[in-house]
């Protein structure tokens, strides 16, 4: 028998699946729950255990893993009689890596605590691609102890793992991130409009400007998307709206000004009332396309 811990994983989407798969390569025993049965299904396929339930997932793991979209997801599956705050054991570890807002995660901690449930926020940035390689960034909030705990699970889901502060401060850096993400996306964005429009070949317009000061992870992860105009979804545009709302809001909590941010904010959000929300975040080319004028 293992003596690693014993994981529930709630939550097997674009990021969940590799995510758990890479704990199971690892030699951990993983039951997943998820509302899809394909998604279920592949996690058998991996060596994982499938469950019916919540509650049936999480009634002997020592750590509980979460990966939902956003704050109402967390908290459907967290409170109640079949979420896992009535159904996993005394003394286990709730690792959230979901993106949502920092207060959430505060209120989580809070009535798990209650329950003698331990819980930090492990939200991620690093997409897809990052999720499958596990090279994912891991932006931490909670207690040194449970951090400790949690860390060589996390060590085999990323690369750069760091303890932020207390309660939500994980949630408030990947907040930051995605602040960053989406400005930069969006410059990205016109500057391909801009050099297309210009006349000048894209590929090497875009190779020898992520070798200079202008290179980013954004510029390397995306530029095949921008090159061949491909938008399957990595990170959904949806999310990044979301995730652009918690970041203005809990700027506008604190007094900081996002001059740029609301700006892109704002893009993202007519990407996605345009029915692009379903695309990855790279598709903000295609907003500027049409505020360039070009057919879509």
């Amino acid at each position: 028998m293992s003596n690693l811990p014993k994981i529930a994983w709630i939550g097997l989407g674009i990021m969940g699946s590799p995510m758990s798969e890479n704990l199971i390569k690892a030699g951990y025993s993983v039951t997943g729950f998820t509302l899809e049965q394909d998604k279920l299904d592949r996690l058998t396929a991996a060596g994982g255990t499938s469950a019916s339930s919540i509650a049936e997932a999480v009634k002997d793991a020592d750590v509980v893993i979460t990966m939902v979209p956003a704050s109402p997801q967390v908290e459907a599956i967290s409170y109640g009689p079949a979420g896992i705050l009535e159904n996993a054991k005394q003394g286990a570890l709730i690792v959230d890596m979901s993106s949502i807002t920092p207060q959430t995660s505060v209120d989580l901690a809070k009535n798990a605590a209650e329950k003698g449930i331990r819980v930090i926020d492990a939200p991620v940035s690093g997409g897809e691609a990052g999720a499958i390689e596990a090279v994912l960034s891991i932006m931490v909030g909670g207690e040194q102890a449970d951090f400790d705990e949690a860390l060589p699970i996390l060590e085999t889901l990323g690369k750069t793992i760091v303890l932020c502060g207390p309660h939500g401060s994980g949630q408030t850096v990947k907040a930051a991130n995605q602040l960053i993400v989406a400005v930069n996306i969006q410059a990205c964005a016109e500057a391909v409009v801009f050099l297309e429009k210009s006349g000048v070949n894209l590929q090497a317009a875009l190779d020898v400007l992520n070798g200079g000061l202008a290179g980013s992870t954004v510029l390397t992860r995306k530029k095949d998307n921008f090159l061949n105009r491909d938008f399957k979804p990595g990170f959904r545009i949806d999310l990044h709206h979301k995730d652009m709302g918690i970041v203005t809001d809990a700027a506008r909590n604190v007094g900081a000004a996002l001059p740029v941010g609301a700006v892109v904010a704002q893009l993202v959000a007519s990407l996605r009332a345009q029915g692009d929300g379903g695309l990855d975040h790279s598709a903000l080319l295609r907003a500027v396309e049409r505020l360039s004028g070009q057919q879509v």
